[in-house]
């Protein structure tokens, strides 16, 4: 579905804080200036009902006296580096309106198309520093729903830290006297790295200009610049717990496995099937996955910088995609994972990326990102939880969505050239329902 136009009501305006706020400068981690990192995550929600626009502007301005550095802006200091001038200038907020119904969206949602981009606000801007860290859509629908629509800065939150101000905004605008469950913890020195630095550990994750001066026809094999030579296409499935369940049983006894150990391997393994039949059967091919680190570090309550790291599994196509072995992938996640249960290992990588030539290798990877279990669709602003939640647009990165009403199940969502969309789906579907 084509969406329609979107009426604005007049320029979008700054929503500062409604009270004084600290000025200085905010410090962000090598964890939350990555280039790998430099967008904004854009959030859509779909809304029953509307909400007051005098009260969401009210409750934003508000939350952000407590979140201050969203209402700040980005700025580039010694070529390379980002920090937050924390400046009170605002959060940028738009309202619109469409004659579209929940209905009608609710049956396109379930991929997403580059049309919805309309229900975001678009800023001119010169580069990603100059763009606000967040910015707010509300248009309101013929049918008297709403969709919120945000753009957070991904330097300055991760998806926790997302959900974490989402739920404080949606706590403000239903109670305005609150104290906030989750007080905020701006700093990010605790993840400073350490001088002199000390990388003790191969981070196969990331890679540096030019790691390898004698090529081999396999190390050559760029994936993602295959893929993106193509138009992609948004495709979805849904694994329902009884799927998933199929899974573990193909693991089990030798394997125990938890939910999202066994459907990333799944995802990693029908996404490299397929790609294309000819690919080499020795070219290493990579898993990338967001792990939450601030228990194995400690970073204090409240912390919504960036506190995950991209672990990194790695198999030649041919183990990875051998007939009825989902086992191995499933292992080589687990033993992924684990390597960041080590402190040690976490600030040597902190340390690596202090090296602003090292790169997140993207070439022959897939890149997941859960979003299945940040509780964003409980965010609620008073008029009920949403009836949809998922994000404005895809892209080639792979995405772990919620399904509404059911907290068992997971939508993966992830684009493809057209003519990789069938054979995913089918491999998804095969190995969901292949026998004990």
């Amino acid at each position: 579905m084509e969406a329609p136009k979107c009426i604005y009501r007049g320029q979008a305006v700054s929503i500062p804080p409604s009270a004084p706020t600290p000025k200085h400068s905010l410090y962000l981690s090598n964890l939350d200036d990555q280039k790998f990192l430099r967008f904004s995550i854009k959030y859509l929600f779909l809304f029953n009902k509307s909400m007051s626009l005098d009260v969401l502007k009210s409750s934003l301005g508000r939350v952000l006296v407590d979140y201050y550095p969203l209402a700040g802006r980005l700025r580039s200091v010694d070529d390379h580096k980002l920090e937050v001038d924390c400046n009170g200038q605002g959060a940028l907020f738009a309202e619109a309106f469409t004659h579209t119904t929940v209905h009608q969206l609710l049956e396109s949602s379930k991929t997403p198309n580059k049309s919805w981009n309309k229900f975001l606000y678009k800023v001119e801007a010169h580069s990603f520093v100059d763009v606000p860290p967040l910015i707010v859509q509300v248009t309101s629908l013929g049918c008297g729903g709403m969709i919120l629509c945000t753009a957070i800065n991904h330097c300055v939150c991760d998806g926790i830290g997302t959900s974490q101000f989402l739920h404080a905004w949606a706590q403000l605008t239903k109670k305005p006297e609150a104290e906030l469950t989750i007080v905020p913890f701006h700093w990010r020195h605790v993840l400073k790295p350490r001088e002199p630095a000390q990388v003790k550990f191969r981070h196969a994750g990331y890679t540096a200009p030019n790691p390898n001066p004698n090529p081999t026809p396999t190390s050559q094999v760029d994936l993602m610049k295959l893929i993106q030579s193509h138009p992609l296409v948004p495709t979805s499935f849904t694994l329902t717990p009884d799927h998933v369940l199929r899974l573990k049983k193909q693991c089990v006894p030798s394997l125990k496995c938890t939910s999202f150990e066994t459907v990333a391997a799944h995802t990693w393994r029908s996404w490299v099937r397929s790609l294309n039949q000819s690919l080499p059967s020795k070219l290493l091919v990579k898993l990338l996955f967001s792990v939450n680190v601030r228990a194995v570090v400690d970073l204090p309550q409240g912390y919504y910088g960036n506190g995950f790291l991209l672990a990194c599994a790695e198999s030649s196509v041919e183990e990875l995609v051998e007939e009825g072995n989902l086992r191995h992938g499933v292992k080589l996640v687990q033993e992924a994972k684990a390597r960041l249960k080590d402190e040690d290992y976490i600030r040597s990588m902190v340390d690596l990326l202090e090296d602003k030539t090292v790169k997140t290798d993207l070439c022959t990877s897939l890149v997941i990102s859960q979003w299945s279990k940040l509780g964003l669709e409980e965010v609620d602003f008073g008029e009920g939880k949403p009836l949809h939640m998922g994000p404005l647009t895809s892209d080639i990165y792979c995405l772990f969505l919620p399904v509404p009403g059911d907290a068992n199940a997971v939508r993966v969502l992830v684009s493809l050239p057209d003519n990789m969309v069938e054979p995913f789906q089918y491999h998804m579907q095969e190995c969901s329902q292949e026998k004990e």
